[in-house]
Formats: structure tokens, sequence, C-alpha cells
């Protein structure tokens, strides 16, 4: 078989050499329109787990590498005059210049024929049963059919230049820098001796402020040598087309096009501040290589290689993207504690966690768990306990107190008769009080009949439903700890439809009710069309907001909550998508958030000034011309203004054309935004499925309150468990369960302790030279 590799970076060149080890009778050329040893940036870097794979499929390559790269264990993060390291990571720095050329060493050896200064202009006259397109960001094969492999680029706004530098380091290392024009960042770490990399990056304004875009490139590093003068310690910035230039996040929705296959940046990009640009590029190429492996026919293996490796790129890109979106929006972050800040920094991909961390680094975590409880006793709470993992902080909302920040989330059970909970919805709340969460949530109940998404919706229109919710209340308080939250809604355009079971949000056949939105727009094209609100419906839909709010005052809910997400009645008017409305009530987002604030007012009149309240929004609509999250962050600011103390941050659901990117905790970067933009407790959910997820939520300062749903469903006692896990003492538990609970915790703290042994031996080894674990591996 006959391969022809397009561009000599280190994808197309490890890919040559893994093929030729496979099949050496293949006839394997690789084109570079370069000189051997022309390169541009400086360093690249491999983590210990990379390295565990480069070993694995050619040991020969993997000890070049090894025997010239600089190694290091830790993160350093500089802010504010502090220093914060964080050990365990196991990195190495290599030249990107001298992996190049190792490899090319490598690939030579083997037989493969490299032919450099070569630019394939049509690579349609090569002879060769496969091409491989490894032709980097800018790449012409891709661009020529453009329309078949659909490439997409999101250019990001902020700034950054790749520069060089003779300054030592140890460590790899984030520094930030505040200046008269706004904050510098340089992403530096040292990849062989006297020789380190320094990323520079800032957003476009200070970039504009400080008069970069008129500097040359000498001039820019002079300046830059200013602004970092005491971390480069006398040691020049050296250059080496080092241009000022925005990041390109490259997407493609094909690989393959005949025997034509895209491999590294040409298809996907991921940004630099995760390090796995020229890592994601060599997996890429591993990945090719086992298709070919496994299949015996070219369009097979082509198919083969899409199929399977567009997952695991897609998820480094969607860490990236998080990551990269991070620096981007330092401002919300500038005024938080160092520890607190350098926390949100190891986590922000969330790659990394809490329990991760307190393995690398326990005593950075420690630390982490001091401030966070600092914090908390600044803010009222005498009795805080400073070894407490973040999760068991108190937290307060007006004269409420929550004896941890886990929350059983709002969650539908479709079964109740006539709005009226039953001894199924005491159990069910009854049981996840018990089990030890801070706050029980109930689901949306509805202030009127027709206010209903289905039959089996709870009510709170009647004396039988508040007597119904009465008993369920006294019994959360006085058998639990927790506190209780009414959520208050109406389904507008999405009621009159079938249990969840029997078909979600999709219309009653028959036995429905009128229905009434922003506009008569219909959630389905076959669900009821919806009348549009008049003046006289807001009225009354303002009345029966207030009515309930009166019974649940009778009843002793502790805090109550108004949805206006998901599509629901306020959504859509909050919502562009669903109100195109031509009055006061429609067009711009103040005219939209009028009526939703109404019915904020007249429910915070009625309820009791010492009570907190919560508003639930949808922070994206996931859908183009929809509700974003900057629009999110001037809805909370308007409820907060009209006394909201709490904003629960959900997203979705407004229209079925919603197409939400779902991952793990994949709503919590909206709560971010939110609470550090508008300045108001945010309560974190979607996806969030542990108590040390949880943890690095509340740590880092992403959100204040976290709610779980399906983990409570599966295991009502979740945060007993999870008290447990920590070895939280005291924690509040009935004291019929006590025999059960001294039991769980010596159970779960065997369990922890092996799971722990476990993951240490999982790590990857060390690679760095000289390290007793290398050396054993080498004599083996």
């Amino acid at each position: 078989m006959k391969f022809a590799v397009i561009g000599g970076g280190p994808a197309g060149l490890y890919f040559a050499i893994l093929m030729k080890k496979l099949r050496p009778q293949s006839a394997i050329t690789v084109y570079e329109r370069n000189k051997s040893d022309d390169t541009f940036g400086f360093g690249v870097v491999f983590s210990d787990q990379t390295l565990d794979i480069f070993q694995r499929y050619d040991d020969e390559s993997y000890r070049m590498i090894r025997d010239a790269f600089a190694y290091w264990d830790d993160i350093e993060v500089q802010f504010k005059g502090t220093v914060h390291r964080v050990g365990g990571n196991g990195f190495c720095g290599c030249s990107r210049r001298t992996l190049l050329l190792l490899l090319q060493q490598r690939a030579r050896a083997l037989g493969v024929d490299m032919r450099f200064q070569v630019d394939i202009e049509d690579e349609s006259k090569l002879d060769a049963d496969v091409i491989v397109v490894a032709d980097g960001i800018n790449s012409r094969v891709r661009e020529k059919y453009r329309d078949h492999f659909q490439p997409e680029t999101d250019l990001r706004p902020n700034q950054f230049a790749w520069m060089g530098s003779t300054k030592p380091l140890d460590a790899f290392t984030f520094i930030f820098r505040e200046t008269p024009h706004g904050i510098f960042i340089a992403h530096a770490y040292q990849y062989e001796t006297g020789a380190s990399t320094w990323v520079m990056e800032t957003d476009p304004e200070t970039f504009e402020r400080a008069g970069l875009a008129k500097m040359s490139e000498a001039e820019s590093a002079a300046f830059l040598e200013g602004v970092f003068a005491k971390e480069l310690d006398g040691h020049r910035l050296v250059t080496n087309r080092s241009l000022w230039r925005r990041f390109p996040m490259i997407r493609t929705k094909r690989w393959v096009k005949d025997n034509l296959v895209l491999m590294g940046d040409c298809k996907a990009t991921a940004h630099f501040s995760i390090g796995s640009g020229t890592k994601l590029a060599m997996e890429d190429a591993i990945a090719l290589f086992e298709a070919f492996r496994a299949e015996a026919e070219v369009p097979a293996a082509l198919n083969h290689y899409e199929t399977k490796r567009r997952d695991e790129v897609e998820r480094t890109q969607h860490a990236a993207d998080v990551s990269l979106v991070w620096f981007e929006h330092l401002d919300r972050f500038w005024s938080m504690d160092p520890h607190q800040f350098a926390f949100g920094l190891m986590t922000r991909s969330k790659a990394i966690t809490f329990e991760n961390l307190e393995l690398r680094a326990p005593g950075f975590v420690r630390d982490v768990e001091r401030m966070f409880a600092d914090q908390v006793h600044r803010a009222g709470h005498s009795d805080t306990v400073l070894d407490l993992p973040p999760m068991f902080q108190p937290f307060r909302l007006r004269d409420m107190r929550l004896e941890n920040r886990a929350v059983v989330s709002p969650m539908c059970m479709y079964s109740a008769e006539n709005g009226l909970p039953d001894d199924f919805h005491l159990v069910h709340y009854g049981s996840r009080a018990i089990g030890g969460a801070g706050l029980v949530f109930t689901e949306m109940t509805c202030v009127s009949a027709s206010a209903r998404i289905t039959p089996g919706c709870t009510g709170l229109w009647n004396d039988a439903q508040e007597a119904a919710w009465t008993r369920i209340v006294r019994f959360v308080h006085g058998q639990s700890a927790a506190k209780i939250c009414l959520q208050i809604g109406h389904a507008g355009r999405k009621g009159s439809s079938k249990l969840m079971w029997d078909g979600m949000d999709r219309p009653l056949p028959e036995g429905g009710w009128d229905l009434i939105s922003a506009s008569a727009i219909p959630y389905y094209r076959e669900s009821r069309v919806p009348r549009e609100m008049t003046r006289a419906d807001m009225e009354r839909v303002i009345a029966d907001f207030g009515a309930t709010v009166v019974r649940a005052v009778r009843c002793g809910f502790d805090m109550i909550e108004l949805h206006a997400a998901h599509g629901y009645l306020l959504a859509s008017f909050l919502s562009p998508v669903t109100n195109v409305r031509s009055d006061e009530y429609g067009g711009t987002l103040e005219n939209r958030l009028r009526f939703p604030l109404e019915v904020f007012r007249a429910m915070r009149q009625a309820w009791p000034a010492e009570k907190p309240m919560s508003v639930r929004i949808s922070a994206s609509d996931w859908i183009e011309g929809g509700i974003g999250p900057d629009d999110a962050v001037l809805i909370a600011e308007a409820f907060r203004n009209e006394g909201v103390d709490l904003v629960d941050v959900s997203s979705g659901q407004t229209d079925p054309r919603s197409r939400p990117h779902y991952g793990r905790m994949f709503q919590t970067p909206f709560s971010d935004q939110i609470r550090n933009e508008a300045g108001i407790a945010t309560m974190a959910v979607g996806s969030i499925t542990s108590a040390d997820q949880i943890n690095t939520i509340i740590a880092a300062g992403r959100a204040d309150l976290v709610a779980l749903g399906r983990p409570h469903l599966a295991d009502p006692a979740f945060t007993l468990r999870a008290a447990a896990w920590y070895g939280v003492e005291n924690h509040v538990a009935p004291k019929q369960y006590a025999p059960g609970t001294h039991a769980l915790y010596r159970t779960i703290e065997k369990d922890r302790a092996d799971l722990v042994d476990l993951k240490l031996k999982a790590k990857p080894k060390r690679h760095a030279p000289g390290s007793s674990e290398t050396m054993r591996n080498a004599a083996e």
C-alpha cells in the first residue's frame, strides 16, 4: 500500500513511523513545504499520561524524546503578589525543533521517504492509495474541498503571541500581571536547559490600549519584558515569528473524502491553555494507525478512524473551550481571594476536580478549605469549622440558614390527582430531607388548574392542596434539619400535555384545557395553540401567583421560587423565540421582562420579608437569536433589583429546536457568569452527579448552592453518604437511623482508603530521567 502524507509536522511524522513499523513493505512518503529544520514557536508539552502512550506505541522514539525533554511536577500560579504551587502533575517540555528532528531521525531509520521544500499544489497527482492531510491550521487541501469537509472557525477575541526566553523555570507557570493598560497573562514553561516558552495573552481592550497592534516583534518583546520584568529577572524575551493573533477554534463536519483523510490542526484545534495541540495531533496519528491495524480495506479504515476518534477529539475541544473562556473573562475572578482564584484556574476545564487535586496537592486543598471557611465565617456563621469541605459549610439567605450546600433539585413527579400531593409526595420529599440535603425543592407547583403542565402536576390553589403541603412541610421540619422551598409556576404553552412517561411535552389527545402564552405559538406543531395573553389575563395570573404565595406562607415553607425557565409561561415572555408581541410586553429585553417582574413583585409583597425568594431562569435558549448568557446576566440583575436572593440557573427547553451541548456540569458556566458578573448568589444545576463536583463548583466560586436531580432519585441519602465519605462528624441524621449511620461511616472510611490507593496505583508512571520508576522500567 502507498501512503502520501502532506505535512511533516509531529502528526504526519508519527503516523509515518507507526505505519512503517506495522507494514515495512508499504511505501510512505512525507511531503513538507519547509526545510527539515524550519520550525516556528518554541516548546511543546506532554504529560506523563501522554508519554505512557508514546512508550507503548514506539519505544525508540519515546526514549529519544524523553532524553531530550525538561521535566517538572508542579504548576505554579502567580497572582497579586501570591505564589501557589500545585504538585503531582508530571509534565515535560521539549523543543519543537528537537521533537521534529528526532521524529525525522526515527522515520528515516525505518525507511520513510521524506521530501522537504516540496509544496503539494495538486494532491490528485500523488501516486498513493491513502493521502493523509496534516498540513496545519491553514490547510490548503481542506480549503480546496471546503464544501465537503465543512470546516467551522471560531476566532476567539483574546490576542496572543508565542515567545521564548532564557529564563529557567521549574514549574509550568501562570503569571497574571495588572498594568495601567489592563491584564496580561504569561503561560510559561521550560522545554530544555536555558530555554523556556512564554505564551503571552491579553484581552482585546488591553491589546488596543497598550498599542501592541502598531508594534514590531522586537517592540512587543521589549514592552512585555517591562510587564514581566520581575518574573524574567533580567532575562530577555526571544521572538520567532512571534506575531500577535487570535486563536482559531476549528471544527470540521467531515474528516474523510475518498482516499483523503484529515489529521491534526487542519481538522480540529485545541487552545494552548490546556497544552494539547501537539498531543491531540499525535494521538490522531495513533488513531489512524489503529484504524489500519483494525481494517484491511482503505474505506473501512478511514471510516473506523473518524467514527472512533471523533468523540475523544470533541471532548478535548470542549475542555479547551471551557479553559479558553476562563482566560477570556478574568475580570469575573479578579477580585477573588488568591487561593480561590488559583483553585478556579486549576479546575477551569473540569478535567481536574476537588478530590483529584486532593490526591495531587493535599496541602493546597487544605488551604482552599480554610480560605472558604473564613469566607463563610465572615458572612456571619460564627460556628464555622475550618477543615470541612465546602459542600458542608453552612449558607444563609436572609434569615434562612442551610446546614450544607447540597440541594434536591425541583423535579416533576407527575403523580398528583387534581393537583393534590399525596402519600407518594410525603415519602418522596420526606425521605430526601432525612437523607441530609440542606435544601429540598418541590416540583413546579401550579397556581391554578389551567396552569398545570400535565394532569399529574401538583398545585396550590385550594384548601385540600394547602393541607397536603402543610403535612409535608411539617414532616420535613420535624424529622430533619433540611429546609424546603416551594417552586411556583405556570406551564403556559407547554400545558395540557401528557405525563412524562407517555410523551414528554406532547399534547393530551383528549380532556385538555385552553392555554395562554406570550404569543400564539404552539410548542409542537401538533400542540394546542395558546392564546396571546391580554392585560386581563395578566391580572388574573398575577392574582393567582399572589394567592398561592399566601397559601405557601400558611403551609410554613422556608423559601419560594418563581419558575421563569424552560419555556413555561413567564419564560415565554423572556425569550424572543417565543415572544413576538408588538406591545409594551414584547420587543426589547426590558419590555420582555415587564410581566415576569410584575408577577415577582406581587409574590415578594405577599411573602415575609425575612424569608428568601429565588427565580429559575434559562440562561441560554440554545437557539440562534434566543436568550444567551449575557442576556441572562441582565435578567438576573433585574430580578435582583426587585428582591430576588438566589438565581437558579438552568437552560434550554424553550423550544423543541433547542440543541444544548450536554456534558458534565454543562450549565455551571452560566451560573459562574451570573454569580460573578451580576453579583448575586446562584444555584448550579445540570448533569452534576457527585459530591466531588459539588465541592469543585462551590470552592471555585461558580455557585453558592448545587442542585442534583437524578442522583437524589437513585439515592435519597446522597448527602449523608457524602458526609461519611469526607468524614464529616455530627452531620444531622434522624436518631432512629443512628446505628446505620455509624456503620456507614465505618464502611465508607475503608472504601475511600481503598479507592485512593487504587487511584494512586493507576497514576501514570513518572517519566523524569533518573526517577526510580523510570530506571526500574528500563531495567525490566
